[in-house]
């Protein structure tokens, strides 16, 4: 039993769990997960390590299906029956120690992003960060980011805090205002990393984007997070979750993340008897 040391609401729709798990603390590196299950019933469902310590380990939870809400019931005190990992293949970010380099991290993808963003920031890396969200109710990790960087941009889309518009739009003023960046980081939405893509490919710049949002089991044997990657199959949480951008076919990738939406709103449905909205 891994035991919960802290529980946070850091808005309507989104937990940070602290989990004591010193095994995993120890070990985890930027752009790995954890596979968790809350009790003998629960489903196997992967969390990307957002933060650690010498004991604990930091995971950011949006509250969108059954296992999410039926986190969102836990404490402080309670505990996961499982808590797996570290999984999946770190982000190699050694090599940029000193170098430009702009990480990107739109809605949830801001808590992946941290820990990424942090570890630049560290070993040298000069670190721009842009965050982008639909408002300023849902914008998560705003202070850790600003010490995780050299310069802070937030986007939202209505224009209620930072800069109206998308994250594409302030990566591509950066550039065209002299910015020279040796790669780009982008985690959040498939739409988002795709359209970064579509940016940085322009401008001939290294992009790596992580896949982990289509994850289901987290070893490679459901078959759930296939992606075709340069013309082969990968797996994105044994193969990745992080890839090559300009070789993610983003529109097969998206194609497959509707494919289960009207299961998990009838389970959802189930879960809290609201059967009203049953059908997407």
């Amino acid at each position: 039993m891994a035991r919960i040391i802290e529980k946070t609401n850091l808005n309507d729709s989104t937990i940070k769990f602290v989990v004591n798990s010193p095994d995993i603390a120890k070990r985890a590196k930027p752009g790995q997960f954890i596979i968790l299950r809350i009790d003998e019933k629960g489903e196997r469902v992967p969390f990307t390590i957002s933060e650690t310590d010498d004991e604990n380990v930091t995971i950011i939870v949006q509250i969108v299906g059954g296992t999410t809400i039926r986190m969102n019931e836990l404490k402080s005190g309670d505990g996961f029956l499982d808590f797996v990992g570290p999984l999946g293949k770190p982000t190699e970010l050694d090599q940029y120690k000193g170098k430009n380099v702009c990480v990107i991290g739109g809605g949830l993808g801001t808590a992946i992003a941290y820990p990424q963003a942090k570890y630049l920031h560290k070993i040298g890396a000069h670190t721009d960060v842009i965050m982008g969200f639909k408002n300023k109710d849902i914008i998560i990790l705003e202070d850790e980011l600003k010490e995780a960087s050299d310069n802070l941009y937030i986007t939202t889309d209505d224009g209620s805090y930072g800069k109206q518009g998308f994250v594409t739009e302030v990566l591509k003023e950066n550039i065209e205002n002299g910015k020279k960046y040796d790669l780009v980081l982008a985690i959040g939405p498939m739409i988002m990393m795709k359209n970064t893509a579509l940016v940085t490919k322009e401008y001939d710049i290294p992009t790596i984007v992580s896949l982990n949002s289509i994850m289901v089991d987290g070893t490679g044997m459901c078959g759930c997070c296939r992606v075709t990657v340069g013309g082969e199959m990968k797996f994105a949480c044994v193969d990745g979750p992080d890839f090559d951008a300009f070789e993610v076919d983003f529109d097969e990738a998206m194609n497959r993340g509707r494919n289960y939406q009207q299961e998990e709103r009838e389970h959802i449905c189930r879960l809290t008897g609201d059967m009203r909205n049953g059908k997407i």
